[in-house]
């Protein structure tokens, strides 16, 4: 079965998506175009580079998470180091590792920019909060006078995945010399199930999200660092908290991840074991019941009821 995939930010919550991909593999489904926010971003570069599940989940299970807090010598201060990193750099980490990282493995299979893969091949969500606008790559580059072989893969990772205040942005100067400041693509679209929509879709497009029964934090606020803490911590839990319409919902795998926060970068083998039998038996359990012709005729019924309502 041909397919597309959206994958919904979420931090350390990305292993999950393995799972989830396992399963779907094992249901012999050919991905088509792929997209992601933030960790989504990460499996949807490794996913369009061609990487299997197998192979991700033996590059996590080798991932010393811990490196992704990129710190510096001001983080060795407790409290004032961070605040002293947040007034001069606008983020407590550096997030230099995580694009490391993914530009070695895309390397791998041959891969640098948006140009090596195919057209429309692959969509990552950033923010461009200079200029106030979401920001899709590599479709949007054009508007910074910038063609898909300008930008690297692993760069648009760095940035859909630069979590405000908890990382720094990423400080981007476009061809016409331009600065813009660009955050995780979740400020504007944590989960872009719409990306490639379409009136009467040949193929379904699967959407991969987590869900948690609450939004977790600290209910104590003793300094300005936990305020920012909380923050972004409410922003992006809350996409998993709202509500979607019953389209999206038909054509969406939920994903439980217990207590584990999208900053939880410290997982042991045993949440990250959780995570994984997660997203996989999530997935299994939606395939069983899917039907994409079924969902394709409430999907033309919905627009033509939409249209009559107008």
């Amino acid at each position: 079965m041909r397919a597309d995939a959206v994958f919904e930010g979420g931090g350390a919550r990305g292993i999950a998506f393995v799972g989830a991909i396992q399963a779907m593999e094992e249901e012999k489904v050919e991905w088509q175009r792929i997209a992601g926010t933030s960790a989504g971003a990460v499996i949807a570069a490794l996913l369009a580079a061609g990487y299997k599940s197998f192979e991700i989940r033996k590059l996590l299970s080798e991932l010393d998470f811990s490196k992704l807090r990129g710190r510096t010598i001001m983080n060795r201060i407790p409290i004032i180091g961070s605040l002293l990193e947040l007034m001069f750099n606008l983020g407590i980490y550096k997030n230099d590792y995580l694009e490391a990282w993914v530009d070695s493995l895309l390397l791998k299979k041959g891969i640098n920019t948006f140009a090596d893969l195919p057209a429309e091949k692959l969509k990552i969500i950033a923010s461009d909060v200079s200029n106030g606008q979401m920001f899709i790559l590599p479709d949007d580059l054009e508007r910074y006078g910038m063609t898909p072989a300008d930008l690297k893969i692993s760069t648009a990772v760095m940035m859909s995945a630069s979590i405000p205040f908890f990382f720094r942005p990423v400080i981007w100067k476009s061809k016409d010399r331009n600065k813009s400041y660009i955050l995780d693509g979740g400020l504007l679209s944590n989960f872009p199930i719409w990306i490639f929509d379409t009136p009467n879709p040949q193929f379904p497009t699967f959407g991969f999200r987590f869900v948690k029964d609450k939004v977790s934090i600290d209910p104590v606020i003793p300094t300005p660092l936990h305020l920012f803490k909380n923050i972004f911590r409410t922003m992006l839990q809350a996409h998993d908290l709202r509500h979607m319409n019953e389209d999206t919902l038909e054509r969406t795998i939920k994903i439980p991840t217990g207590d584990i926060n999208a900053t939880d970068f410290k997982l042991n083998k045993d949440e990250i074991d959780f995570l994984y039998h997660s997203g996989y038996s999530s997935t299994k359990k939606f395939l069983s019941g899917w039907d994409f012709e079924q969902h394709k005729a409430n999907r033309i019924a919905k627009i033509k009821e939409d249209k009559g309502a107008r």
